[in-house]
């Protein structure tokens, strides 16, 4: 791990580095053997430079703030921006861009290569392959309960695209100190006049709780380590947390030959944005932590204080696989983590099917008073 916050090595020109070396096809990664492989005569190659395993780095957050990265992804690609939900894709440069990968929208436009983003240090390869992704989507809409029943028509014709997806990892260690009104229960018996089935005054007694309040205070030390903050404004923040857990151990440095073939999105948030996420979500959860970390049966008044140490960052690439279907031309997306096969998506609804639910729950709730009577 570095200390000190410096771009990553050069990586070589990538015109002639990833043909067969057996019949001069070109060659792209494959996620299930780990390699590069020749489409033509099936041939492979190593992916990845020799010898840096393990040398993924991490940087001071502040240096990262203030100093300048390597810019990027290495081979030469062409980068198209969609105009609909703003997602900036890059292909290999031979490829042209009709549809947008993320929304489905036909309004994508090429752009320059003047903004040349910060370049990626560290991935994590495609485990997953595009059948086994197609598969866990076609297994995920058949699971569906009140869905339209056409989407299985959708699951054999929509296509899946395994995405490089831009990542930010923050790690931290947080010193939160707490106040607070920490709240303990008693009850008291107190009489009352009440009427009896006669209608006759009776006197009667209950138990009536109260809250006695007191002062109270604390602090706690807590760590982040590897905390996630996606980089893309193509994808929804509710579906990328809920393809999490990636396993970051197995990160490693990142080598243009990885990308061969693949997709590649450049980051919208840049490092200040997604740190400043990152941030609130640790400052929310750092508060959730310290309310339960307050004595007594209930609480008022928690005031928490942060102060966050040890920053550090890394630019990463995280594998996933995204399919985009329309349904009364309303787009809906789909995505598997590249890494562990985890799915998650959107789907519509059926009306007709919620409708005949709610019927026979009526129903139900009618024949239950019916038999009380």
């Amino acid at each position: 791990m570095s200390n000190d916050f410096s771009p990553p090595p050069d990586t070589p020109d990538p015109s002639g580095d990833y043909l067969c070396p057996t019949c001069g096809g070109r060659m792209a990664f494959d996620a299930a053997r780990q390699c590069l492989l020749c489409a033509f005569c099936s041939a492979t190659k190593a992916a990845g430079s020799a010898g840096a395993a393990g040398a993924v780095l991490e940087h001071d957050l502040e240096a990262g703030l203030l100093q300048s990265q390597q810019r990027g992804f290495g081979p030469a690609v062409r980068s198209f921006s969609c105009e609909q939900c703003g997602a900036r894709v890059s292909y290999g440069e031979a490829t042209t861009a009709t549809r947008c990968d993320f929304c489905g929208s036909a309004r994508v436009l090429e752009q320059s290569d003047r903004r040349q983003p910060l370049r990626p240090e560290s991935v994590i390869p495609f485990q997953i392959d595009k059948a086994s992704a197609t598969a866990r989507f076609r297994a995920w809409l058949g699971s569906l309960w009140f869905r339209p029943s056409d989407l299985q028509k959708l699951a054999r014709s929509t296509e899946m695209s395994g995405m490089y997806v831009p990542y930010w990892a923050f790690d931290t260690r947080v010193a939160s100190s707490w106040r607070a009104e920490a709240g303990y229960y008693y009850y008291v018996t107190e009489t009352y006049t009440a009427r009896d089935s006669q209608g006759r005054n009776v006197t009667r007694q209950r138990q009536v709780r109260h809250t006695r309040w007191e002062r109270a205070q604390g602090s706690r030390q807590d760590h982040y380590d590897d905390l996630l903050e996606c980089g893309s404004k193509g994808l929804s923040r509710e579906l990328t947390r809920k393809l999490e857990p990636f396993d970051t151990s197995r990160l490693v440095p990142y080598d243009p030959s990885y990308l061969v073939g693949w997709k590649a999105e450049e980051y919208s948030l840049d490092l200040g944005q997604a740190w400043a996420a990152a941030q609130q979500r640790m400052e929310q959860e750092q508060r959730q932590r310290c309310s339960r970390d307050v004595p007594g049966d209930t609480q008022r008044n928690l005031r928490v204080e942060n102060r966050f140490t040890e920053r550090r960052f890394k630019h990463l690439l995280l594998p996933i696989w995204l399919s985009v279907y329309r349904y009364r031309e309303r787009p809906y997306v789909f995505l598997v983590n590249g890494q562990t096969g985890e799915v998650t998506g959107h789907a519509p609804w059926s009306v007709l099917k919620l409708t005949l639910l709610g019927v026979l729950v009526l129903a139900l709730v009618i024949a239950f008073y019916a038999l009380q009577r």
